[in-house]
């Protein structure tokens, strides 16, 4: 999957439907949208996915589109639904569980999440 650069100084309007899917294990699919300093990951995820804790030197926001998630954050554990947001500062410790239902993540990274790249080969 070769991802969408928005490294032009003029504004582009993208369509989720044309931006690649990419198939990643455990039944999750990853859509991104990258920019200069700037990453958007669309993640769609099965059932009882598990994302295990981690931590990274990015700032992260997550919108949750669609489902109901179980999040990890540092020692405490919340559930997010469709319309919540969640801030995760640079290298603040953070996992998620999705629950009965398909999930659908919005990721914002700053800076670009590299090492999404460099699996693609980009």
């Amino acid at each position: 999957m070769e991802a969408k650069s928005i490294l032009s100084p003029h504004p582009r309007h993208t369509d989720w439907s044309r931006v690649p899917v990419e198939v990643l294990e455990d039944g999750t699919e990853r859509q991104m949208i990258v920019g200069e300093r700037v990453m958007v990951c669309r993640l769609r995820f099965a059932p009882r996915v598990v994302t295990p804790p981690h931590d990274h030197p990015h700032e992260q926001i997550t919108l949750v589109e669609r489902g109901r998630v179980l999040f990890t954050v540092g020692d405490e554990q919340r559930v997010a639904e469709a319309g919540d947001v969640l801030h995760f500062p640079p290298n603040s410790w953070h996992g998620a569980t999705m629950l009965e239902e398909e999930v659908v993540l919005i990721d914002i990274f700053s800076p670009v999440r590299e090492d999404f790249l460099n699996k693609n080969g980009s």
